[in-house]
């Protein structure tokens, strides 16, 4: 995953709530499709962080052993650094580069 920093503030900032309701016409939705947004940019983003990591990965028993790997640390730095998933999240939502879609409501009552 690209994690795209120009947009994305690296801090929690206040949000108009009024800006986030505007695609759904719901603030709960819109919180709905942010969380599930979120939840997917941070398993990207985990999977992505294990494969680098695992480049490094030494299967030695001993425990007097510490390597210390530059790149390893650096990798860790800048995953840290990065914009949080949930940050990620709220700027795509608002610039629309989200796609959702409604479920058909099939629990409508009948009258008999």
């Amino acid at each position: 995953m690209d994690v795209k920093k120009n947009n994305v503030p690296l801090n929690t900032i206040t949000r108009d709530v009024e800006k986030l309701d505007e695609n759904t016409g719901n603030i709960y939705e819109s919180v709905m499709i942010i969380t599930k947004r979120a939840n997917q940019i941070a398993a990207e983003l985990k999977q992505e962080l294990n494969r680098k990591l695992e480049e490094f990965v030494s299967y030695t028993d001993s425990l007097e052993e510490v390597f210390e790997n530059r790149e390893q640390i650096e990798i860790s730095r800048y995953y840290e650094k990065s914009p949080k998933p949930s940050l990620l999240a709220i700027q795509e939502f608002i610039e629309g580069n989200i796609y959702y879609r409604k479920a058909a409501d099939s629990s409508k009552s009948e009258t008999r």
